[in-house]
């Protein structure tokens, strides 16, 4: 049988600064650093298919400094989240290892933002695309294991008596 004071104490924001309680700021953030990541693959391909390669590579490299930016961001306030698990629980254990693949994939996207600015902007940089394709395919990996903890775990979401507001 679970902690009740454990998983009541995962659903309380840690600060005000994490979101108040319900809405987390965490998953909204999350997506800056997605979307600008799938863009990147976008851009690549773009730039494979297309005569002007130029402007799809200097995208590229842009979007993936802002994805790691916002990652970057993401990561403080997941971290906030993260504080609240209780030690030796299945939420915490799963968010451990959410975090240390959100880290993986951060540092990957680093090294492709530097390689491709080693590489310049003539052309596509094979080595970037091919550390974004393996970035998104761990971060898929790690949206699902967050997607456990907010839908599966509860982590930071209200409890059921609040969420039975929407069904009377």
């Amino acid at each position: 049988m679970a902690d009740h004071s454990a998983q009541q104490r995962a659903k309380q924001p840690r600060t005000a600064l994490a979101g108040p309680y319900g809405h987390p700021f965490h998953p909204i953030l999350i997506t800056v650093p997605i979307g600008a990541w799938i863009a990147v693959v976008i851009f690549d391909l773009a730039a494979i298919f297309t005569d002007d390669a130029e402007v799809f590579a200097r995208g590229a490299v842009w979007l993936t400094g802002i994805g790691i930016v916002g990652a970057l961001v993401a990561a403080l306030f997941g971290f906030l989240d993260y504080a609240q698990l209780a030690a030796g629980t299945k939420a915490k254990r799963t968010a451990t290892i959410h975090m240390a693949l959100n880290l993986l994939v951060t540092a990957l996207f680093l090294i492709a933002f530097l390689v491709r600015q080693a590489t310049g902007y003539q052309d596509l940089s094979v080595v970037g695309f091919i550390l974004s394709i393996i970035g998104l395919g761990l971060l898929s990996a790690s949206g699902y294991l967050g997607g456990m903890l907010a839908y599966h775990y509860g982590v930071r979401v209200a409890d059921e008596q609040t969420q039975s507001e929407g069904f009377r």
